[in-house]
C-alpha cells in the first residue's frame, strides 16, 4: 500500500466542500480560507488529504476555536509549528460527511501561512518541479509503504529547496511591486 495518489481533479471540489462549511460557520471571523499543500497543485502526486489554512486576525483565535468546536473540531495545539494551530474532527458524522482534511488556523501575518502560499504558488507556476517532486513522492511511497516518518524524511530536502526558492521568488515579486 502506498501513501500517495496521482493527482485527483476532484481535490479542488473537496476543498470547496470543506471551505463552504467552515466559512459559513466562521463568517466574518475568517479572513480567507486557502487550499494549501500538494492537493492544491494541479498534477501533483499527494496524500489524498486536503490541507486548509483558515486565516484569522490573531485576537480572534478563542472565538474561532469555539465556533470550530461547534462544528465538531477539537484543537490539537500547534504541533510544534509556531503560528499555525491544528484542528481535527472528532464528530464521527462529520468525519464521514467530509473529505479527509487537515485544518489549520493561521494569523494573517503568520510565517507559516507565508510559507504555505509561497510553496503552493511556486509549484503551480513550475510543472518541472511538480514532476520532480511527484516522482520522488512515488518512489518514497513505494520504498517505505506506510512508514510516514521515513516518507517525510525522504522528501524533506526537496521540500526545503522548493520552499526556499518559493520564498525568494515571493520576496522578489513583493519588492518589484513596491
Amino acid at each position: 500500500m502506498t501513501l500517495v495518489s496521482e493527482y485527483n481533479p476532484a481535490w479542488p471540489s473537496w476543498f470547496q466542500q470543506i471551505r463552504a462549511l467552515v466559512a459559513e460557520k466562521l463568517g466574518s471571523y475568517c479572513l480567507t480560507i486557502e487550499h494549501v499543500g500538494s492537493t492544491a497543485v494541479p498534477g501533483m502526486t499527494a496524500k489524498p488529504i486536503i490541507d486548509l489554512d483558515v486565516v484569522i486576525e490573531s485576537d480572534q483565535f478563542e472565538k474561532v476555536r469555539i465556533l470550530l468546536s461547534e462544528l465538531g473540531y477539537y484543537h490539537q495545539g500547534d504541533l510544534g509549528i509556531p503560528e499555525r494551530e491544528a484542528f481535527a474532527l472528532e464528530n464521527a458524522e462529520m468525519v464521514q460527511a467530509l473529505p479527509p482534511h487537515h485544518l489549520y488556523l493561521c494569523p494573517r501575518a503568520s510565517a507559516e501561512l507565508t510559507r504555505h502560499l509561497a510553496f503552493r504558488n511556486f509549484l503551480r507556476a513550475r510543472p518541472d518541479w511538480v514532476s520532480r517532486l511527484s516522482e520522488l513522492k512515488r518512489s518514497l511511497s513505494e520504498l517505505h509503504g506506510n512508514d510516514r516518518e521515513a516518507y517525510m524524511e525522504g522528501k524533506s530536502a526537496m521540500v526545503q529547496e522548493i520552499t526556499c526558492s518559493a520564498l525568494q521568488d515571493s520576496e522578489k515579486r513583493h519588492q518589484q511591486s513596491e
